[in-house]
């Protein structure tokens, strides 16, 4: 690693101040409506995602939907949930680089279509073959590759992490 460059570990455990609740205006009101908004912090989405068990799916999504309802606010900030979502994701492949085991289930986390997200460390067909590994129908089509019949496999995050 070059010096002076943080690893992902570290900016999963950089909250910068994070999580923080902030009112919705202008052009922000405008995209997502009237209200409040949490920016989540990495280790809020990391903690979500690492609850997702063996044969299950949570969407980015349904990752929001705890977030508002954990903050009771009425929209978790779509963008820094993506990028937490990709440094959660690397952040475990540098644990698993260290022979660590346990670590955060990332290829668990699917696009809201179904579609296998471009932007984690494996590559899509590395992915596709651990989630079939799992029991998920995962096929390719175009260019990207989705999991079939993928709403009957998410968690319900309703119970999620209580079973």
């Amino acid at each position: 690693m070059k010096k002076g460059k943080k690893s992902w570990k570290d900016k999963l455990y950089n909250t910068r101040d994070l999580p923080k609740i902030v009112n919705l205006e202008g052009k922000m009101a405008e995209k997502w409506g009237e209200g409040r908004m949490v920016v989540p912090s990495p280790l809020d989405v990391d903690r979500i995602m690492k609850m997702v068990p063996y044969g299950k799916l949570i969407t980015v999504g349904q990752i929001r939907e705890i977030l508002k309802k954990q903050y009771r606010v009425d929209v978790a900030c779509p963008l820094t949930t993506g990028i937490f979502v990709k440094i959660a994701a690397f952040a475990a492949e540098e644990e698993r680089m260290e022979g660590k085991r346990d670590i955060t289930p990332y290829w668990r986390t699917i696009k809201n279509d179904g579609s296998i997200d471009k932007k984690l460390p494996l590559s899509d067909e590395e992915i596709a073959e651990i989630l079939r590994s799992e029991g998920h129908t995962v096929v390719k089509k175009g260019k990207k590759y989705r999991v079939i019949d993928f709403r009957e496999r998410l968690v319900d995050i309703d119970h999620l992490g209580s079973s």
